[in-house]
């Protein structure tokens, strides 16, 4: 939504506070050197022009397989910026940066998409091992994150999805990708490592929400470790989430959800023209908002839920903090996440781990050539966001201006 300044009023201690949490700059910033700053600024500038997105996204991927020399280029520019580094090692400084100076956790985010091979899927899984036990020994990453792609083919999973008939190789694959799903929730679970599974494209998605669940059921007795995650800018999310809880409730197991809007909207609705079916994408960016809204008031509401609120949207985030305070939620319950992406809403994230909030940011990593589809991406998203752009650039000149370079 366009507005700059949104007002809460929500009772803490007993009392009614109006805040304007997330216009202070000077906290949203204060790790970010004058250079870093000027970095940011010139990054968005560039994100904010849809032509400069198009053309930039087609003479990178062009130079990158020409082979040209420009991974430099990239890594100290955009991929420095929105990524933590190309190994889980290279991003520890800036993680533990960010908890030490902010207080601000972190998810380490292995973002590289698209592969096929069964050497790359049991890769991600000792990947995925790695990062779990990196979050046992570290208080600065209190949860592992994969997608379930990561694991195992996206048209594999898609044909579980409807229920088409496997062959035998395929039934075999199957089995793999449901064994690398449960060794790493396993280990999870031994290690007491809350577990994101991130969400992709609806029509794969139905086959990953049965085998999470699956998971739940086997592993979430106590308490939540796995999470699966809701894209709300779908407008059948909510059924599924109140089907799920009733089938939480009947067999005893608690749900872990991250609530994010969603990454595919354009693919959704360009795929729902092209095949003639119905769109799966709500109408509109506020029937989206509503719909978000409308999953944490859910969650917050029930017991045995525990919430990862991944959004860029201050209304959201008011939101929340309204109804922690309502149902006597501590800021630190470790059932209540907000979380936002490295090098986008800093003035969330540090604004909100200031006032005693749990925040996480997701930190990707890779190797610079990988994770060009997750950086296209993120540009793609920030220049169709209306206002989300705009918003980081105002607070950026916000906080040049209080500094004066």
């Amino acid at each position: 939504m366009n507005v700059l300044i949104y007002i809460c009023s929500c009772k803490v201690n007993g009392a009614y506070t109006t805040m304007k949490l997330f216009e202070n700059t000077e906290v949203a910033f204060k790790l970010k050197s004058d250079s870093e700053l000027e970095r940011a600024y010139f990054l968005f500038r560039l994100i904010q022009s849809q032509p400069m997105v198009r053309i930039g996204t087609a003479v990178t991927n062009f130079a990158l397989k020409a082979h040209l020399p420009v991974e430099g280029l990239i890594r100290s520019t955009v991929f420095d910026h929105f990524c933590g580094g190309v190994t889980e090692e290279d991003c520890l400084p800036s993680i533990e940066k960010m908890y030490k100076g902010g207080s601000v956790h972190s998810v380490l985010d292995y973002s590289v998409e698209g592969k096929e091979e069964e050497a790359s899927f049991d890769e991600a899984v000792e990947k995925i091992i790695k990062i779990i036990k990196f979050s046992e020994e570290k208080d600065s990453i209190p949860f592992a994150v994969f997608k379930p792609t990561g694991f195992g083919r996206f048209a594999l999973y898609e044909k579980v999805g409807i229920s088409e008939t496997l062959t035998a190789s395929e039934e075999e694959e199957w089995k793999r990708i449901k064994q690398r799903f449960h060794k790493v929730c396993k280990i999870a679970y031994d290690k007491n490592v809350p577990l994101l599974i991130d969400a992709e494209e609806s029509w794969m998605q139905d086959a990953a929400d049965d085998l999470v669940e699956e998971l739940m059921e086997t592993y979430n007795k106590e308490k939540a470790i796995v999470f699966n995650t809701l894209q709300m800018y779908r407008h059948d999310r909510m059924h599924y989430l109140k089907e799920l809880h009733q089938r939480a409730h009947q067999k005893g197991f608690h749900i872990g959800m991250k609530v994010v809007r969603g990454a595919y909207m354009e693919k959704e609705r360009d795929r729902a023209e092209d095949l003639g079916y119905p769109s799966p994408i709500c109408k509109d960016k506020e029937a989206t908002d509503k719909n978000y809204d409308t999953a944490i008031l859910y969650m917050m509401e029930h017991k045995n839920m525990a919430l990862f609120a991944g959004t860029h949207n201050e209304e959201s985030s008011y939101l929340l903090m309204t109804l922690a305070a309502k149902y006597n939620i501590e800021k630190s319950d470790k059932r209540m996440w907000f979380g936002q992406l490295y090098g986008m809403s800093d003035h969330i994230s540090f604004n909100l781990a200031k006032e005693g909030y749990n925040v996480a940011k997701y930190v990707p990593f890779g190797p610079v050539r990988d994770v060009m589809p997750y950086l296209i991406r993120r540009a793609e998203e920030n220049t169709s966001v209306e206002g989300q752009t705009s918003r980081e650039l105002g607070l950026l000149k916000t906080e040049k201006q209080r500094r004066k370079v």
